[in-house]
């Protein structure tokens, strides 16, 4: 049996028209989901600033919380993109449905490390180990956090290097962003000077520090001679400073003492390195 398809008598009209209303659906479809992702992404931004007001959330956890929020609400609707597309296109809902429960099984036995990830990021909020603009040292990366969500963290280095971590290899955290930090400055002068005068004068710099700069919670204090190096005695000052002032105080320290040992004469070494050389006549000669 042999079937003749007429092209004359296809309905090309109609099928123009179908897929010009199926084009249409879908073209609005994407401007909803974009619209209402945007009312919503301000939406939540205004709530969780309003909740920290009252509850006194700190800002690095009120933007932790918030990035995570963000994430969820894409999921959502991203899922319920995909199932409106199903229905324009009149696929059943159910394939969608069987679908995501086949995705469940993959994960249940092909992905463990993605159900990892979530429950390990799940309790890195609840712990609150740590929060979005955190300094913090995981494995071999060191930086800002900027995300934390249910599948990886991310840590922005020093550098500028965004790193994606998964949540499942964040196996110790080191948060330096709680409570006060150790500013640490060691300077070495000559074997040739005076030790005691050289900490009363590294001493006076610290005092003046501590007046003038407010970032100083505690100290500096000169604590005395850390180490003898090959060419010089080591002295050591510490002091508490804001978080994330550490570093700032430190060259401030640096660049004051140095200038205050330039006006009392007091020599901060370098290494020299002596040659020695022998003429044909056997004489030595030496030169730095």
């Amino acid at each position: 049996m042999i079937l003749l398809f007429d092209v004359n008598q296809f309905d090309w009209e109609g099928l123009l028209v179908d897929a010009g209303l199926i084009a249409l659906k879908v073209i609005g479809l994407f401007i909803t989901f974009y619209i209402v992702r945007a009312i919503g992404s301000r939406v939540m931004n205004k709530a969780f600033q309003e909740v920290a007001k009252r509850r006194n959330i700190s800002e690095g956890r009120s933007l932790t919380l918030h990035k995570l929020a963000e994430n969820i609400f894409s999921y959502v609707l991203i899922f319920m993109l995909v199932a409106t597309l199903f229905g324009i296109f009149g696929l059943p809902i159910a394939s969608l449905i069987a679908g995501a429960g086949v995705v469940g099984l993959a994960i249940g036995f092909g992905a463990q490390g993605l159900v990892s990830d979530v429950v390990t990021g799940f309790f890195l909020l609840l712990e609150k180990q740590i929060d979005v603009n955190d300094y913090v040292t995981v494995g071999s990366f060191d930086g800002i956090v900027e995300s934390v969500g249910l599948r990886t963290t991310q840590i922005r280095s020093f550098d500028g290097t965004l790193n994606y971590v998964p949540n499942r290899e964040i196996t110790s955290v080191s948060n330096h962003s709680r409570g006060n930090m150790r500013a640490l400055v060691d300077i070495g002068i000559s074997y040739d000077d005076n030790i005691d005068h050289a900490m009363e004068i590294m001493q006076a710099v610290c005092d003046r520090v501590a007046t003038s700069n407010p970032l100083v919670v505690e100290g500096p204090n000169v604590i005395g001679v850390q180490g003898l190096g090959a060419s010089d005695v080591v002295l050591r000052v510490i002091a508490k400073t804001e978080n994330m002032e550490q570093w700032g105080v430190e060259r401030q320290l640096r660049k004051e003492i140095k200038e205050a040992f330039d006006e009392n004469n007091i020599e901060i070494p370098f290494p020299h390195q002596v040659y020695i050389h022998k003429n044909q006549e056997g004489t030595e000669t030496s030169s730095s």
